[in-house]
């Protein structure tokens, strides 16, 4: 199927395509790998020190990298073979995690082990990302991010539901060495799957420095007001719309529920997600998708700030409490924005570049809702959680129209291979 054909592409067409497969399978085996070891090693932490601020700290550790290295660290995916970058990022994360398992290992050499493996996160990352768009195209690599949220989603789920049964049963070392091993079956799935591939750059890029290729990529997003207007808009809207995230706890208490119901809460907004996703990559496809865009992120932001008002003026209650949960995922159902937005930002990248530019967007991300979520835990301070909500639906509404604006006056382009690809970069 080519790239202008508008018919949403199908999950079998997807999977047909041979280098998706590992992709999409190494990529939700890592993830559950993950939740295991966060789970285990922030159990082995608290068993050896009893302080919750160094279990917490270790917990918010693996997300570190991202948020202050990313673009930096995102150069590699551009100046290496990106199937070598995966594989190689496997196998010493692999060595890494086994290395964390050893019994007695001092907690200074494991939270450094951990910082490692974490630094290897956003290089394998922006590889996969950039290889997925390399392999598939218009309508299938919607589908295809579509289907790589779902397993980001479920992934995370079982991860963290498996880990709090196995740390129960096993010690939180046989549980790092289970981590280890997804990294072990990942690299060898993919070093016996993925074509090879030459550097993006290619050969005749002239010498630069990972500091220049850092600029670089900083430079194509500057000059592109559509690059630029589709950061805007993932930033801010993704920003707002998951704030009431960091007030969960005593949004939950405020509505009269336990901890129970705490979870049910926190899952209501992935859940809408990952329904919403499906529906847009499945049934509407990308062209008619992005053309709802002003509705679909509306959506995203309207009913936080229904469910923020419900809950100031209702006041606690079962009823109250399912009210807001609907709402939430209702929310999330319109979350599904990012899925043609995606798809909009690849077409605009030249292939070159995207490894660094898709790090310089998932840094951002990383930093919009640590800001978002820590915004609203001020703001919970001085007035009740449901007027939080409230307003980071309503600001989040007033906020998005400038991007929304933006997005909708740059016309669509697909980029070439050449750092002077898309509409605006020189």
């Amino acid at each position: 199927m080519s790239e202008a054909d508008p018919r949403p592409a199908t999950f079998r067409e997807v999977f047909a395509v041979r280098e998706f497969r590992p992709l999409f399978g190494t990529y939700t085996l890592s993830t559950i790998g993950d939740e295991l070891a966060r789970v285990a090693l922030t159990v082995l932490v608290y068993q050896r020190t009893d302080s919750p601020l160094l279990a917490a700290l270790t917990f918010a550790m693996s997300f570190l990298p991202w948020a202050v290295g990313g673009p930096v660290l995102s150069t590699v995916a551009d100046r290496f073979p990106r199937h070598r970058v995966l594989i190689a990022s496997d196998v010493v994360r692999a060595v890494l995690v086994a290395g964390m398992a050893v019994p007695g290992t001092p907690l200074p050499v494991l939270l450094g082990l951990l910082l490692l493996v974490s630094l290897l996160g956003p290089p394998f990352e922006s590889a996969r990302s950039a290889l997925m768009a390399d392999v598939l195209e218009g309508e299938r690599y919607a589908v295809a991010t579509s289907l790589t949220n779902v397993s980001l989603q479920v992934a995370q789920v079982v991860g963290f539901v498996v880990a709090g049964g196995l740390v129960t049963v096993l010690s939180p070392s046989v549980v790092l060495l289970l981590d280890a091993a997804t990294f072990v079956v990942s690299a060898v799935w993919l070093a016996a799957t993925l074509d090879r591939r030459p550097t993006p750059v290619g050969d005749a890029a002239e010498p630069s420095s990972v500091w220049q290729d850092t600029a670089g990529g900083l430079r194509l997003i500057g000059r592109n007001p559509r690059l630029l207007a589709i950061i805007a808009l993932l930033w801010t809207g993704t920003m707002f719309a998951n704030a009431a995230e960091g007030i969960a706890v005593p949004l939950t208490d405020s509505l009269g529920e336990g901890p129970a119901q705490l979870g049910v809460l926190l899952a209501a907004n992935p859940l809408g997600v990952t329904i919403g996703g499906l529906v847009v990559a499945r049934v509407l496809g990308t062209a008619r998708s992005e053309r709802f865009m002003p509705v679909l992120v509306a959506l995203s932001l309207a009913p936080l700030l229904l469910a923020g008002l419900v809950a100031v003026a209702a006041g606690p209650g079962r009823g109250v409490y399912t009210l807001v949960v609907a709402l939430l995922f209702v929310a999330g159902l319109g979350a599904s924005w990012s899925i043609p937005l995606n798809v909009s930002f690849v077409q605009a990248v030249p292939s070159a570049y995207r490894g660094r530019a898709f790090g310089v967007a998932v840094s951002g991300l990383y930093g919009v809702q640590g800001l978002g979520a820590l915004s609203a835990g001020l703001a919970a301070e001085r007035v009740p959680p449901g007027a939080v909500v409230a307003l980071a639906g309503g600001l989040g509404l007033i906020a998005v129209v400038p991007p929304l604006l933006g997005f909708a006056r740059t016309r669509p382009a697909v980029a070439g291979d050449g750092p002077a690809g898309g509409p605006s970069v020189s």
